[in-house]
């Protein structure tokens, strides 16, 4: 094989999109392919219950091919959740599910894989404290928790604890209760995908401390603090090209604008087609592909792929967060 040559091979079993096959004593490196999170889930089952097995080997298949799918279970729920970069997408992983492996499934409404941020800094002190008898917990901090520096993803985690007040054995497990706080927001259990904590104070007890008390109050911690930094909920936000005839283009913008779209560009083609180019939210966009064919009588073709994440409006805020029936508990 040189170099633009296409290759192809059989009998490798661990291998995945992503992987370079190289010499070992050749080793080649490349840079890894950043692949965007999935923006849309729906629930999965299979029709009978001996495909069961069946579907579990099949979805197991198509994620390792493709990064962009993966599957989860909702242990609230006990379902099956596929999630992808869009409609289509999902579609067609659900065509290859009854064409390649033979399992008929049935599938749920989509679901828009929201997001939950803070928008404002808070200080408090967190004192976890039980006594059942014989030896208890304890453990006690004083963290500050604000929004993450731009660019910064995941838990920003600083120590700034002077004196030994937390003994350094403790300070990993507040690092975890505070990751594993952040897979469930405070709005509508939705995931924060950036935190910056900052742990300041703190004190312990020689005997009743341990690194289980210092993870639970962590994540005390984050379920108090969250509320009072004003928390906001993030929906993924689509890139949308639609090609389309002069004729249909008033109908297909107003469409747009109906579905809080933000039209950034209009251009035209050399055979006098124009292109519109939008923001859309991904959450009033299910079922467009139908819409757009009857605006334009099957005329006009659309592309959308994700762009970024931005604050959902407070009205449909307030909707989502009700209809996901969500209640923070400390025994989370």
């Amino acid at each position: 094989m040189e170099a633009g040559d296409i290759c192809a091979a059989v009998g490798f079993k661990d291998l995945r999109t992503g992987d370079t096959v190289c010499l070992e004593d050749k080793p080649i490196t490349l840079e890894t392919m950043e692949f965007p999170d999935p923006v849309i889930g729906i629930a999965v089952e299979p029709k009978t219950q001996k495909d069961l097995d069946k579907l579990g080997i099949a979805l197991g298949k198509l994620a390792e091919e493709d990064p962009t799918f993966t599957v989860k279970s909702d242990h609230e729920t006990g379902q099956t959740v596929i999630s992808g970069m869009g409609e289509l997408h999902l579609d067609i992983i659900v065509d290859r599910l009854r064409r390649e492996f033979g399992v008929d499934i049935n599938q749920g409404a989509p679901q828009v894989n929201y997001k939950e941020s803070i928008t404002s800094s808070y200080q408090l002190r967190e004192v976890f404290k039980k006594q059942t008898g014989g030896r208890g917990k304890f453990a006690d901090i004083i963290v500050n928790i604000s929004p993450a520096d731009e660019g910064v993803q995941g838990l920003q985690f600083i120590n700034s604890v002077k004196g030994g007040n937390i003994p350094k054995e403790f300070i990993p497990s507040i690092e975890k209760g505070f990751q594993s706080a952040m897979a469930n927001g405070v709005l509508a259990g939705y995931e924060v995908p950036a935190l910056k904590v900052e742990v300041i104070d703190g004190s312990y007890h020689p005997v009743d401390s341990d690194q289980l008390s210092f993870e639970l109050a962590a994540r005390m911690a984050f379920r108090h603090a969250c509320p009072k930094c004003h928390p906001v909920l993030l929906e993924p936000i689509m890139s949308l090209e639609v090609v389309t005839p002069e004729d249909y283009m008033g109908d297909i913008v107003g469409d747009l604008n109906r579905r809080r779209g933000q039209i950034v560009a209009m251009d035209s083609t050399a055979n006098g087609a124009r292109i519109v180019k939008a923001y859309v939210p991904l959450g009033e966009q299910f079922g467009y592909v139908t819409v757009l064919r009857t605006l334009s009588s099957g005329r006009a073709t659309s592309t959308m792929t994700f762009d970024h994440y931005a604050e959902v409006p407070a009205n449909l805020a307030k909707e989502i967060i009700e209809k996901s029936g969500y209640r923070v508990s400390d025994d989370e």
